[in-house]
């Protein structure tokens, strides 16, 4: 399997709309709010239907830092409190150019991990700085590496890992992303 061609087909099927195109007004802010975890409330309320949380997600971008719903007629700001999504899935696809790492989204949206997604870290310093990483998808938005799948990278036998300097790295194709 061609590596390029597998990205460029996942990227295919999450296709977004055509915000360029679109100027709609801003119309303010509404009570909507994504989680850390990647769960999706309206009004206090969690959004239970992952069809409709899918719906808004396909509207969803992130411009200078702030999150918006953005279609042809309005343009409304959310809060998210981390990332919008959740890395809580992967697997091992064996390419032309070596093992390449797919993740999947608590939304089911699939990415592998490589240079037009990559594994961020951003993890602080100190002796008990928890994991952060975070995969970038499109339109400026990231998921959230769950810890699960953290533990997972790192003591799996299978998954490409490995250590150089004292530092974790994880291999997808051709690209290496610090662990820790």
């Amino acid at each position: 399997m061609d590596l390029q061609k597998l990205t460029q087909q996942l990227d295919d099927l999450s296709q977004s709309p055509p915000f360029e195109k679109w100027n709609p007004p801003f119309c303010g802010d509404i009570d909507m709010e994504i989680k850390k975890d990647g769960r999706w409330f309206y009004m206090g309320s969690p959004i239970g239907r992952i069809k409709l949380v899918k719906l808004f997600a396909s509207v969803l971008l992130k411009e200078n830092n702030e999150y918006f719903l953005k279609t042809p007629a309005e343009k409304i700001r959310i809060q998210v409190e981390d990332a919008p999504f959740v890395v809580t899935e992967w697997e091992v696809k064996n390419t032309n150019e070596g093992d390449a790492i797919l993740v999947t989204t608590n939304i089911g949206q699939q990415v592998v991990l490589g240079e037009l997604h990559p594994l961020i870290n951003e993890t602080g310093d100190g002796e008990n700085a928890e994991p952060k990483l975070y995969v970038e998808l499109n339109r400026g938005l990231r998921a959230r590496v769950h810890r699960n799948v953290f533990y997972q990278w790192v003591s799996d036998q299978d998954s490409p890992v490995y250590e150089q300097k004292g530092q974790l790295f994880l291999r997808s194709g051709e690209q290496n992303f610090l662990l820790g």
